[in-house]
């Protein structure tokens, strides 16, 4: 067992209930989450990372799961700002060698003197860039990743899609890129107030399916 979330019911900060969300996650998949509402896809990714508590409901990892969260607000991973971004990555790591540590750093395209910027300069890109760093060196075989295209310049965009395309793990994700969502995703789950829809597709096919298209509009009263 990867994941077993069962009658998961959580309340959002705009007053919206979502109420029995149920899924159980395979090995391999890459589960994109998507919603109309997108506080229902970063309240449900806070509880799956034990950040925030349900409601009501039950979740149940796998005994070998171990877990990497990318939130969509990362401001409270960089509050020391004293620490440059060797020093920022060594905290989450075992092995303290700097060129270990620049290795991570270098995979999402921090080299040379821009591994050893302060943690004040950064752009929302590079703090993301980094929290993806820090994803890869925690070698978790289960990724929450929360937006993670967000900021991110089309270079950093293909080198993390190309990465999680790669990757053996299983991963649930949200983004508003639509080739990041279709190249990576096998697996469609949309959360709306009035239930949830889980598909074995690509992100395209969700959209295109006739049968989706209808169960859609049901589920929000409207047309999709």
């Amino acid at each position: 067992m990867i994941l077993d979330v069962h009658n998961l019911c959580f309340n959002l900060a705009d007053g919206e209930n979502i109420k029995n969300v149920t899924f159980t996650v395979n090995k391999g998949d890459k589960i994109a989450v998507i919603s109309k509402n997108g506080l229902a896809v970063s309240a449900l990714f806070r509880i799956l990372a034990d950040k925030d508590k349900a409601t009501k409901g039950e979740i149940k990892y796998g005994v070998t799961i171990t877990k990497s969260y990318v939130p969509n607000d990362n401001s409270e991973y960089f509050q020391n700002a004293d620490l440059n971004l060797v020093d920022w990555l060594r905290q989450y790591s075992v092995e303290k060698d700097e060129t270990f540590i620049r290795g991570f750093l270098g995979r999402m395209l921090f080299s040379g003197e821009e591994s050893l910027k302060k943690c004040t300069v950064l752009s929302g890109g590079e703090k993301v860039r980094c929290m993806m760093s820090k994803t890869m060196l925690e070698e978790a075989n289960f990724l929450i990743l929360d937006e993670p295209t967000n900021h991110l310049d089309l270079e950093s965009i293909t080198a993390l899609n190309n990465g999680l395309m790669e990757y053996q793990g299983t991963c649930l994700f949200t983004s508003h890129d639509h080739t990041f969502t279709q190249t990576i995703a096998n697996r469609i789950i949309e959360i709306t107030p009035k239930g949830m829809l889980d598909k074995m597709m690509t992100y395209d096919e969700y959209l295109t399916d006739a049968k989706v298209k209808e169960q859609r509009a049901e589920l929000y009263g409207e047309l999709v």
